[in-house]
């Protein structure tokens, strides 16, 4: 089969004909039809997150296609089911936090020891065929194209968890942080659950996308957030703590800001101008990520139902190079896709 592998840290990505997987008991064998580019693959390339330790090193956990092929003692999925899965599989079972019986989550990831993690611990998506265990994946709506579906496996994953963690009351304010793959998810699920929704960039060029997303408002800082009367809750999709330190400015009396973007340089603060009056207000400060499966299900439903429809660039395998650098640059407006 044909697969884009990382041959080394640094590396550009190169389309190599590698071994097709077989399912063993328990697994299926997926044809993989789409596979969203996430920011951490390309982080994974260079460094800046651990390098896959799986060989050959085939990232993405994006992926979604069709259950090609089933092994033994198979029987929640069948041939030609249209199926996803997600960046955490599973945890080791055996450690503390497996022991609790929690669902397989983003949080799986961070307190097992050993998690099975598409595209670092085991092959991942950006291939044409992909093997995991049938209890691991989850079906995906009829009618909804594959490129589309792609984006919600991780990006739409996390932004509705967002949400979801922050538990907005119907009057109450939502503003998002960040619109790039996840933001611009985020604002489209905060305004098909009827939410006011107000998006915070600095990108001026975004601002005709961003009012086609729906967003009520755009501002450029917290302090125009306050300025508009400020926000219940502020959903921080974007790779940088110190943003969403800044934003907390516009964050509203006993409102909630989401941690949902990952920044593997900066600590997140509280500003110290605002240390002071944060320990009155009330507010909490939540992380979230892949908060878990009935949460995806949730997502790619609203996205089948087209109150949400994922903003992507699709590329073919040819192209992944390609896409791969346009991600780094964020030169992709929101999701790059590579088709299988």
């Amino acid at each position: 089969m044909k697969a884009a592998v990382i041959p080394e840290v640094n590396g550009t990505w190169e389309l190599r004909e590698v071994p097709t997987p077989v399912p063993g008991p328990g697994e299926v064998l997926i044809r993989v039809r789409a596979s969203g580019v996430c920011y951490n693959d390309f982080l994974a390339t260079c460094g800046g997150i651990p390098f896959p330790t799986v060989s050959p090193a085939v990232t993405g956990h994006e992926p979604v296609g069709e259950v090609a092929e089933v092994g033994p003692d198979v029987t929640s999925r069948q041939v030609g089911d249209r199926v996803g899965a997600t960046w955490v599989r599973a945890g080791c079972g055996r450690c503390d936090y497996c022991q609790r019986n929690l669902p397989v989550s983003g949080q799986t990831a961070i307190n097992c020891p050993s998690p099975t993690t598409t595209g670092f611990s085991v092959l991942g998506g950006h291939a044409e065929y992909l093997v995991t265990r049938a209890d691991e994946t989850v079906l995906v709506p009829d009618g909804l194209p594959f490129e589309l579906a792609a984006p919600v496996m991780c990006a739409g994953y996390t932004a509705w968890s967002a949400l979801r963690a922050a538990n907005p009351l119907p009057h109450e304010r939502v503003a998002v942080l960040g619109i790039g793959a996840l933001g611009h998810l985020a604002v489209q699920f905060a305004r098909a659950t009827g939410f006011e929704t107000i998006a915070i960039t600095r990108s001026v060029d975004k601002h005709d996308a961003i009012r086609r997303l729906g967003a009520d408002h755009i501002v450029g800082s917290g302090e125009e957030l306050r300025d508009l009367g400020g926000a219940d809750v502020i959903l921080a999709t974007a790779p940088s703590h110190a943003a969403a330190g800044e934003a907390l400015a516009g964050l509203r009396v006993n409102g909630r800001m989401v941690l949902a973007g990952i920044d593997g340089q900066e600590p997140f603060m509280i500003p110290s101008a605002l240390t002071y009056p944060f320990f009155a207000l009330g507010q909490s400060i939540i992380g979230a990520t892949h908060s878990g499966p009935r949460y995806l299900t949730e997502a790619l439903d609203l996205v089948a139902s087209g109150k949400v429809t994922p903003v992507v660039e699709t590329f073919p395998a040819e192209r992944v190079a390609e896409a791969v650098a346009k991600v780094a640059k964020g030169d992709v407006r929101f999701r790059a896709v590579v088709t299988y």
